[in-house]
């Protein structure tokens, strides 16, 4: 997301993270401009939702990114999260860490994206064990992400690992039974994009809000 005003909008919503994407090619690209612009001007879990204050937490998405463009993205946009979507190996991961704990950003957590199409991608996990906080399975495609397609969420019922992970790839309003159906211990969140959006980088508002309100789970264990 980019759009001031969207950003506060869909804050209020119950989401539990939102997205900056931080690679150039990417239509959704955040520039550093952006940032200094004001276009994230508070944290804004100054909101109160339910009467609560929600606490969003930021993610920033990079694709092979070097790795000091990753740390002044993290300290200017206070990001919780960094999502890696490129092949970056588990020592990037390691030396990415080492840099930002406990100085920048001392709870920073690292999701890695891995592209799905069968049960032999998701093995790949493996590689990420003890390097990687969470996990992100996505639709293997192509191009770098952004597809809208799915795949077939069947193959994830071969993950064993400890790593939670978020399910991605193409999800849109008309898979909300879909979403329910899906059982997994260790999916913690679903990943909405594409199919939410007026334009790239701006989502449709009461899309994401009955989406969320069908499918969040309250007392359902996993996704």
């Amino acid at each position: 997301m980019r759009d001031p005003q969207n950003i506060a909008e869909v804050s209020k919503l119950g989401i539990d993270m939102m997205g900056f994407i931080f690679w150039p090619k990417s239509p959704r690209y955040v520039s550093q401009i952006s940032s200094r612009a004001g276009i994230i001007p508070d944290r804004v879990n100054t909101e109160m939702l339910d009467g609560k204050q929600s606490d969003v937490k930021y993610v920033g998405v990079f694709v092979d990114d070097m790795p000091q463009n990753i740390v002044t993205r993290v300290y200017n946009f206070k990001l919780d999260y960094v999502q890696l979507h490129g092949d970056e190996s588990p020592v990037m991961i390691d030396n990415l860490k080492a840099t930002l704990i406990p100085d920048i950003a001392p709870d920073i957590k690292i999701i890695k994206a891995l592209s799905i199409r069968e049960a032999d991608d998701v093995k790949r996990w493996r590689e990420y064990e003890g390097h990687a906080d969470m996990l992100l399975f996505d639709t293997k495609c192509k191009c770098v992400g952004g597809s809208g397609e799915q795949f077939d969420w069947s193959v994830l019922e071969g993950y064993d690992g400890n790593i939670p992970f978020l399910l991605s790839g193409g999800i849109g309003p008309d898979d909300v039974e879909r979403v329910k159906a899906f059982k997994h211990p260790m999916c913690v969140g679903i990943d909405l994009n594409s199919k939410f959006e007026t334009e790239p980088g701006l989502k449709d508002v009461e899309k994401v809000r009955a989406f969320i309100s069908l499918t969040k789970p309250s007392q359902r264990e996993g996704c």
